[in-house]
Parts: structure tokens; sequence; C-alpha cells
């Protein structure tokens, strides 16, 4: 069965079912996500937008287990991650997940290798090397594994984060603006990457984004407005995104 055969034929990577999220009491209470129901494909890049306020990093930060849900159910494959304890979640998130943020968030004395292994290193967890080459040359850092953080570029810096989350293999990755503190060529070649990753190596990967650019690398965009899940686009055009905001926004 070929690679795409197997994302048809796969289970969602990540389903939310009546998904709520409620900040403060009383009169300070904040509706932040109000009954999400959506899915996320398997070996499929998936955006998730909507104008400020509009819950999409809440959103995110439920599906991924960092913060708790008012009420509804989050599945991480054939895990639910609502009820899981505090160790369950971490484990859940060490051997499932992968993140990248808007902050690099890499280890300033270890050199790009030894950043992009760390997961591994943590988990007691042999590198397959042939994975680790391969994810390596996909996001193009062969020539500068034994350069610390302040020798390479943002661009670079994010690139060795990309290669970080893919290398223990996670079911999901989720990426929190993950081009935000990038020059527009940098964020480009960084959103390449994770395109590339997932059409090549079956990676699922969950994008928050504000850049209608960024969101058009994606497979699927999710549109929230006011915590609920009003639109969503295939095979989206920068173009496309944009007119979805500028409604949602109107």
């Amino acid at each position: 069965m070929t690679l795409t055969e197997t994302r048809r034929h796969a289970p969602p990577a990540v389903v939310a079912r009546g998904l709520t999220k409620v900040y403060g009491q009383g009169d300070a209470r904040v509706h932040a996500l109000r009954g999400v129901d959506v899915a996320f494909a398997t070996g499929a890049f998936t955006a998730i937008m909507g104008p400020s306020g509009s819950g999409k990093s809440t959103l995110m930060h439920c599906l991924a287990g960092l913060d708790t849900a008012t009420s509804g159910t989050v599945h991480i494959g054939d895990v639910e991650l609502t009820g899981l304890g505090d160790k369950q979640l971490t484990l859940l998130r060490r051997d499932r997940i992968g993140f990248i943020f808007q902050a690099f968030n890499l280890l300033p004395t270890l050199t790009a290798e030894q950043n992009i292994r760390l997961p591994l290193e943590i988990a007691a967890r042999q590198a397959d090397q042939v994975l680790f080459d391969r994810v390596v040359e996909t996001v193009g850092l062969k020539d500068r594994l034994g350069h610390r953080p302040t020798e390479l570029s943002g661009g670079q810096q994010q690139r060795v984060a990309v290669a970080r989350a893919l290398i223990s293999k996670p079911q999901v990755i989720f990426a929190d603006e993950p081009t935000g503190n990038l020059d527009s060529r940098s964020g480009a070649e960084v959103l390449s990457f994770l395109r590339t990753s997932v059409r090549e190596l079956g990676q699922t990967i969950v994008m928050v984004t504000h850049d209608p650019m960024a969101a058009a690398y994606a497979d699927r965009v999710v549109f929230l407005h006011d915590g609920e899940l009003v639109s969503e686009l295939v095979a989206p055009t920068p173009q496309g995104v944009l007119d979805t905001l500028m409604r949602l926004e109107g």
C-alpha cells in the first residue's frame, strides 16, 4: 500500500468533540471555546486560523494537552487526553506529540545535532539513523549539525526545531506561529520543509497561524470565530484565506 493509500484509510490523528473552554468565574467568565467538533487527518497539514481572540491558540493547547478543556473530549489516535493525569499527559506529550513554537526553544550550549536528538535522549530511546539522516536532509541542515544556535540564522534555528519535532516520529506535530519570528524568505523555507515532511515522511501537522501566506502551505484551513468552528478551506490559496478572514472580521 502506498503512503497516499495508507493516509486515505487511516483514522484521524486528532479528534475533538464538544470541546469547551471557560476561563474565569461569574461576570468575568470568558468562553474561549464553544462546543468545537473537529478532526485532523493523518498525514495532512492543517492550519487553524481566526481573528484575534477567536480561540485558535486555546484550541491548540487543549488538543496538545497543554491546557485542560472545561468539557468535551480530545483523542490523539486511540488515546483520550481528557481525564489523563499529569504524569500520563507528560508521557503522552513526550512519546506521541511534537512541538514547534514561535520561539525556537533551543538549548544554547548544545549543537544543532544535539538539539535535534534531545527528545530521544530524554526518552532514553535509540535514534533511527536512517530517519535522522532523512530528516536532516529534508530540512537542509547537513552542513550545520556542529553549529550552536548562536552560530545559526533564525531560519536555520527554526529548521533545527522542525527536525527536533520530527525525529521522535510523533503521531502529530503542533506548530504555534512557527514563522512568527522569521523574515518572509526564512518563513517560506520553514513552511516548505513542513510541507515536505507531510508529503514525504507522512507526518501529521496542525499549525496555528495568523498569516494567510503561511496557511496556504497547508492542505486544509479551519477557521474559528468567537470560539466556534465556522468555516474551512481545502487546497487553500492566500487570497482565499484572506477573503475568508475578512468576512469573519467584517
